[in-house]
């Protein structure tokens, strides 16, 4: 089974070099746009890494890491905030509401294909069991 990425972001440019980066990797990608349904598109996917920008229409990123956080069925799905916000109290916001990794744009693309990789292998994978 392909390892499997949701992408939760807002900007088309950033999502095209997103899925470009993983999908050339072997990933399947998956992309969402709106932080108010961010949650049930993570429900419908239950994808092994998400990459969740800070600013989103509808809700903020940040929210959307706390509400998965405090949900047992997506609580251990590892998160890289990804996002234009690179301003200390931002990371730190990321830190308590549980972000596995946070990284600032612009980005480079080998940093954000070794940090998904990274999260993969650090993460339980409930589908292969």
């Amino acid at each position: 089974m392909a390892k499997r990425v949701l992408l939760i972001e807002d900007e088309p440019n950033i999502i095209e070099a997103v899925r470009y980066i993983l999908s050339r990797d072997g990933w399947a990608v998956d992309t969402h746009a709106d932080g108010a349904t961010a949650l049930a598109a993570v429900a419908r996917r239950l994808p092994d890494v998400i990459v969740l920008d800070a600013m989103l229409p509808g809700r903020s990123g940040f929210d959307v890491l706390r509400d998965l956080r405090g949900d047992p069925a997506t609580a251990a799905i590892p998160v890289l905030m990804l996002t234009a916000r690179g301003q200390q109290k931002d990371r730190d916001l990321a830190e308590r509401n549980g972000a596995n990794r946070f990284m600032t744009k612009p980005f480079s693309n080998a940093e954000v294909l070794a940090c998904v990789q990274d999260l993969y292998l650090g993460a339980p994978h409930p589908r292969d069991s």
